[in-house]
């Protein structure tokens, strides 16, 4: 039984996960580099390893990804888009053979190294040799449809040559070459605009823009690396030959790719790579090692949502050391004091870096940075530069431990420090910096998604007087527009015509917008659904909220804080009289009590009426949980042919087993 700090820490990474998942994978804007990422799903998982009765449907480590954007179709997959379990080091890279070794009881197969693209991984299913979708990842279960923007990408074939299946779906990187991003970054600076972190980023906002010229103006490119499905024909019997396969059906298949006989030759190809990762046009953050026989494949199967058959091994992530010039703190839409790094001016993985982020007090403590010491820069996976830590063999005594500001740096209230919460805040919500920060987020693509009103229009508004919350967007007129310097009254009236079609937008998106503290846009889509409405939401109680799934006290309290605050009370009551529909067409999902609530399944074995997705779909849709491990908190453990330890789990812990049929009656009866 896992102790109640453990249980703590639990939830904490998964609520931080699930934001920088959502923030990757959703706004194509991370927090985090991918080195941070990979930290807190490594801490994750090994707490989930260490007692498997922790592990639960909803945990990141049993996802991909994050939820697909409201503004395409959603596309299921006819399978899943799984993640790559990572190895970061030749310990791990032989632990991982050495499991694959046990399982097809035999050290010698051949695998299939390959460069890992940073990029967006993407899904193209082809109907008589002709492209007729395009899907992102998504969650890994159901992504987006941007077949209309694929169709744009120059090196994807809309006829495939030869004689391909009837049906088939590849899977493949989308990326942005480097000297293409670079172009493109210096006409965005020639023209005043923000420039894009890095490649992929710009490559994921690309794919996913809802006019296709856009995308078309990018110039984007994509490697096929994966064989999905295929109807009428099956491919050859090992990787490296679907590989060629496809290729030959014009599909864009990396030359880089190499097949190896030995963990000796995949560590050497690595090596290989590291040193070249700088000389190619597309960026790589390691390279992917795939057991080459497709039946060896078959039979290793999956744990979680991670092939067994394949891993990424890791490029480490280059680092330089600067001088840390002063720290200075910046203040978000919730108030939170973020402290980051003046640095010295240094080159880190071809970018010159000047500031980086140091996340809050204690990571600042943790890591003894003080100002004025030699420090080392890291850009872990290439996109928000951080200080690893300091170099003390160059400190002096002219260094001091940093303290954080008593009072916000801009509006001089007293900032606060919650117990138990790692950030300072400025309480104050009238102070500027926040009204700022609240405002963007309002209007930005994961909340209202007013199109034209972006950070530097958010400003100028704010400096003319013309709004300062929420509500004031909606009084906003087209004459007042049209006379701010470089507005004119066509791009007035579109700004206006697209505040009006906010109006409309979903429950969820309007619930993340209005800036709770710890509500993000999946915990958006919870409250949307449980409640149907912001005035249900508000008037919620604490034990209301704690008994939704995935949302725990500290997320409760922080909406009820919210709605008990007079002025939040009043924007929502000013957005509603405004016209913003507050209400979702959904029926509230409380109101439906299902049969499995409560329960906790784990399925077994070779299934003969449902496929292994579809009976977990069958729980969940039933409102039950689907865990991998058999533990004391199982209620049933659904078995097939096959069913291995799992069975015995059951027997040994008094645990009830039943089949499918059985699943099916439980499901029919009046109570589970």
């Amino acid at each position: 039984m896992a102790d109640r700090a453990t249980i703590r820490r639990l939830k904490e990474l998964r609520a931080e996960i699930n934001l920088h998942n959502h923030r990757y994978h959703t706004l194509d804007d991370p927090l985090v580099s991918d080195a941070e990422f990979d930290a807190l799903m490594r801490e994750l998982r090994a707490i989930e390893e260490a007692d498997p009765s922790l592990v639960t449907p909803d945990s990141p480590t049993q996802r991909v990804g994050s939820a697909p954007s409201e503004r395409f179709a959603e596309v299921v997959h006819p399978q899943p888009m799984l993640s790559l379990a990572n190895a970061f080091d030749g310990g791990e890279l032989a632990a991982w053979h050495k499991r694959a070794a046990t399982l097809l009881e035999t050290e010698r197969f051949a695998m299939v190294c390959e460069p890992k693209i940073d990029g967006l991984a993407i899904a193209l299913t082809y109907e008589d040799g002709r492209l007729v979708r395009g899907a992102t990842r998504g969650d890994g279960t159901r992504g987006e449809d941007v077949t209309a923007n694929v169709r744009t990408i120059r090196t994807v074939p809309l006829v495939l040559q030869g004689k391909p299946p009837r049906r088939m779906e590849v899977r493949g990187e989308v990326y942005f070459p480097r000297d293409a991003f670079k172009r493109m970054n210096q006409q965005r600076a020639e023209a005043g605009e923000p420039l894009f972190a890095n490649p992929r980023n710009a490559a994921a906002g690309a794919l996913r823009q809802l006019d296709p010229r856009i995308t078309a103006s990018r110039r984007l490119d994509v490697w096929v690396y994966q064989l999905g499905w295929t109807e009428g024909r099956d491919g050859p019997g090992t990787h490296a030959e679907v590989m060629a396969w496809l290729g030959g059906f014009g599909l864009r298949v990396n030359p880089e790719m190499t097949t190896v006989a030995s963990l000796d030759e995949a560590e050497a190809y690595h090596e290989r790579w590291l040193g070249r990762r700088a000389e190619v046009n597309y960026q790589t953050d390691g390279i992917v090692i795939k057991i080459d026989r497709r039946d060896f494949q078959r039979h290793m199967g999956f744990v979680g949502r991670e092939p067994r058959w394949a891993i990424a091994y890791k490029f480490p992530a280059e680092q330089a050391t600067t001088r840390l010039l002063r720290i200075e703190v910046n203040v978000g839409r919730t108030g939170t004091l973020n402290p980051y790094a003046v640095l010295e001016p240094v080159q880190v993985s071809g970018v010159t870096v000047k500031q980086a982020t140091l996340h809050n007090e204690d990571d600042i403590r943790r890591k003894d940075i003080r100002v004025g010491d030699v420090v080392i820069v890291e850009r872990a996976g290439e996109v928000i530069p951080q200080v690893v830590g300091p170099v003390l063999e160059f400190r002096t005594k002219a260094q001091v431990p940093y303290e954080m500001p008593e009072r916000c740096p801009v509006c001089s209230t007293p900032v606060v420090r919650e117990e138990g919460e790692a950030a300072h805040r400025c309480v104050n919500a009238r102070c500027e910096a926040q009204a700022y920060e609240r405002l963007k987020h309002f209007v930005s693509r994961g909340a209202m998604d007013i199109e034209g009103l972006g950070e530097r229009l958010v400003g100028v508004l704010l400096e003319a007087g013309l709004i300062e919350d929420f509500p004031d967007i909606y009084r906003l007129e087209a004459e007042q527009l049209a006379a701010l310097d470089r507005m004119g009254e066509k791009s007035a009236a579109n700004l206006i015509a697209a505040i009006e079609a906010s109006k409309q937008r979903p429950l969820a998106a309007i619930i993340a917008g209005l800036g709770i503290l710890h509500v993000g846009g999946e915990t958006a889509v919870l409250l949307a659904k449980r409640f149907g409405g912001v005035p249900r939401l508000a008037a919620a109680a604490q034990e209301d909220l704690e008994s939704i799934d995935g949302i725990g006290p500290i997320v409760a309290r922080a909406i009820v804080a919210h709605f008990e605050n007079e002025g939040n009370a009043r924007i929502v009551a000013e957005l509603g009289a405004a016209g913003v529909r507050l209400e979702s067409d959904e029926t509230p999902t409380a109101a439906t009590p299902q049969p499995f609530d409560g329960l906790r399944f784990v399925v077994t074995g070779r299934l003969e009426t449902f496929t292994r997705s579809q009976v977990e779909a069958y729980i969940k849709e039933r409102g039950g949980a689907v865990s991998s491990g058999v533990s004391k908190k199982t209620d049933y453990v659904v078995a097939g042919v096959d069913p291995g330890t799992k069975r015995d789990d059951a027997e040994r812990l008094g645990v009830a087993t039943i089949g499918e049929a059985e699943l099916v009656e439980l499901a029919s009866a009046d109570a589970p």
